[in-house]
């Protein structure tokens, strides 16, 4: 054993108060988090996509007043505070869609699946559902 591997802390039942603090996690263990994260809120977000598309499909009257509710709002709730939701649920989307591509990938070819691997796919799905984000969220706030 080297000397370096005698001087890392080994982790095998974790102290909330003591450790944590000190508890480094993979990028597999944050994309898996983030996964689980994502799926909540797409569910929590349920009854607002439900109602985005039921007024932007009723009616041209209804659209009009989807529209109008990304600008101006809807009551006592401002237009950017719509569009913050609207992008929260396409970044839970889009990390959804691409974490679960990546383990889907895991599943099919399980032989191929190395801690380098996981460690640079947890990067590339971090990478292109946050640049995704971006993108899309320039263009609902009007940047393009």
């Amino acid at each position: 054993m080297t000397e370096l591997a005698k001087k890392r802390p080994e982790f095998r039942n974790i102290n909330a108060f003591k450790d944590l603090t000190t508890y480094r996690m993979t990028p597999a263990a944050w994309v898996s988090i983030l996964h689980r994260a994502s799926g909540l809120i797409m569910f929590l977000l349920l009854p607002f996509i439900i109602w985005m598309f039921d007024t932007s499909v009723s009616s041209e009257i209804s659209f009009a007043k989807f529209a109008a509710a990304f600008n101006i709002g809807i009551g006592f709730v401002p237009g950017w505070f719509i569009k913050l939701v609207a992008l929260a649920l396409i970044w839970s989307y889009l990390h959804h869609f691409t974490a679960g591509l990546r383990h889907l990938w895991m599943d099919v070819s399980h032989s191929a699946v190395t801690k380098e691997f996981g460690k640079a796919s947890a990067f590339t799905v971090l990478a292109i559902s946050i640049a995704l984000t971006l993108v899309l969220g320039a263009k609902l706030f009007g940047l393009y």
